[in-house]
């Protein structure tokens, strides 16, 4: 039923409030002129949080984490049709992490629309591709309804990012009317016949895995993991992640390889792939004479249930279906000693091995130089780990800032690439205005390593002085304490291993934004 209407509603007070009696409690904000009256019923809402964002990507990504934490939407408030190219390779980013997000987007007057004025553009041509579910609250009344709308099609069935675009005049005028209130959608159930023939295969199979995403990658979804280890099913995850829970006292799985070759002869001689929240595994590009789906000739796959599917409750089934008691064997706590001599991502790695706080979040983009640390931090105290689900770098300083706004009583690690944290570096202002407790770590190698890697994989040898200077982030060199520093970030610079772990150690015993620059040897 609609709640009884205020008749000095404006159309985004309606929409604000909707959200807010739906559950939404942080707006992630880089407004304009169009959007005064959204910031206005912000302004009357007490329930959400309203953060300021210099730059809307770092407002997308930070919603994004905000829900990989939370598992509800966040939302985003960005202007006009600029304002959202701006934001989309992080909006982006966050549906192939299936985050649901609320977009709204700022939009001329139904009655200005006609001129053309020089910020016009086609919101919905540019916003569908990325979008679930878009509408325009053509008039005021419809804002509660559209509102509830929204937040329901965030939820999917695959869940991830949806567009309100809301006219000025849709804003500003009075006689708005707030939404229905409903419950959020769920993750679909196994469906048993699915689950029988998997049993059946599996009968047969001389080396099955299971590959596995979503929900599975819990804590209680990984203990259901463990025992399809036990039974000789190995269980692997893609890539790349929106969220696993990791550390001593939990299963670790096997990771996909990020290469094609590498994935290829790790599966090699598998004969049956079951898929559980998620889809057949593909490589990330493709390369000359290499193969783009990671699937060996002759192994059957059978989809369990995609991106839509409950796999902790597909595991959980298996499991049942099978008949399973024992368990594979989980991380035990290990605190190695302090790493010395040159600075490196796998010294990192070992640092952060010893201090890494319990239920951290990790928010990973150091893209080449953090996979030593993901390795390296398997037997550290209990944490949750957030990846790059999409492939667009800039997306670990506002997944951060997000993640720590929704968690505030943990711990969160940003690792980044020095070339990924200059697309969203503004994120870092953010943290300091909140006073979010994120410590940053950039990789500093002045250089585009994964693509200097990529370079030779694809074919493109011998590099001429043009081609090397596109990769290369040297001339002139980023100092990253002092542009930390300039947006309210203490930072520091470290040379050597020593040195990075005594600082990520203070870091971590210290509360507030924190910023490492670990300078990384040519």
């Amino acid at each position: 039923m609609i709640k009884a209407d205020n008749p000095n509603l404006t159309g985004a007070d309606a929409l604000v409030q909707t959200l807010a009696d739906l559950g939404v409690d942080v707006c992630f904000a880089n407004p304009g002129t169009s959007e005064m009256h959204l910031i206005a019923a912000l302004d009357n809402e007490p329930r959400i949080r309203s953060v300021l964002c210099l730059f809307e990507g770092v407002a997308t990504g930070a919603a994004d984490g905000s829900s990989r934490v939370t598992g509800k939407p966040a939302m985003t408030l960005l202007h006009l049709g600029p304002g959202y190219l701006n934001a989309g390779a992080n909006i982006h980013n966050a549906r192939r992490a299936r985050s649901p997000m609320i977009n709204v987007v700022g939009d001329h007057a139904v009655t200005h629309q006609q001129y053309d004025a020089p910020l016009a553009s086609d919101i919905f041509g540019l916003a569908e591709p990325n979008s679930l579910w878009i509408k325009s609250i053509e008039k005021v009344e419809q804002a509660g309804e559209i509102a509830t709308e929204a937040w329901v099609a965030s939820f999917g069935p695959e869940s991830g990012p949806v567009t309100v675009v809301l006219p000025a005049d849709s804003a500003w005028k009075k006689g708005g009317r707030k939404g229905s209130i409903s419950d959020s959608p769920k993750l679909k159930l196994p469906i048993q016949d699915l689950i029988d023939k998997a049993v059946q295969l599996l009968r047969t199979a001389t080396k099955p895995i299971i590959l596995v995403n979503g929900s599975a990658l819990s804590e209680t979804g990984l203990e259901y993991a463990a025992k399809l280890k036990a039974h000789g099913i190995r269980v692997m995850i893609d890539t790349f992640v929106p969220r696993i829970a990791r550390g001593a006292g939990r299963f670790m799985p096997d990771r996909m390889h990020y290469f094609a070759e590498g994935a290829m002869q790790d599966l090699d001689g598998c004969d049956l792939m079951l898929l559980a929240g998620t889809k057949p595994p593909v490589a990330f590009f493709a390369y000359p004479e290499r193969p783009s789906l990671l699937v060996p000739d002759g192994c059957n796959v059978l989809s369990l249930g995609g991106y839509e599917a409950d796999s902790e409750d597909i595991v959980s089934a298996l499991v049942d279906a099978l008949e399973l008691k024992e368990s594979a064997q989980v991380a035990n706590l290990v605190r190695p000693n302090q790493p010395s001599g040159k600075l490196s991502g796998a010294s990192v790695g070992v640092s952060l091995a010893r201090h890494l706080p319990e239920s951290a979040i990790v928010s990973d983009d150091g893209v080449s130089n953090s996979i030593g640390c993901y390795f390296a931090t398997a037997n550290a105290s209990p944490h949750d780990w957030l990846m790059l689900t999409g492939g667009a770098i800039g997306q670990g300083m506002p997944v951060a800032l997000g993640a720590a706004l929704a968690a505030p009583d943990r711990k969160v690690l940003c690792l980044s690439g020095d070339g990924a944290g200059m697309y969203t570096c503004q994120a870092l202002w953010s943290m300091a205005r909140e006073n979010v407790d994120v410590t940053t770590v950039v990789f500093v190698n002045h250089s585009y390593r994964i693509l200097n890697i990529e370079q030779a994989r694809t074919g493109a040898t011998d590099p001429g002085q043009a081609a090397k200077s596109m990769l290369d982030l040297s001339n002139p060199e980023i100092n990253w304490v002092d542009l930390s520093s300039s947006m309210g970030v203490p930072g520091v610079v470290c040379k050597s291993a020593e040195e990075f772990d005594v600082a990520i150690e203070r870091a971590f015993k210290s509360d507030g934004p924190h910023l490492i620059a670990a300078l990384l040897p040519e």
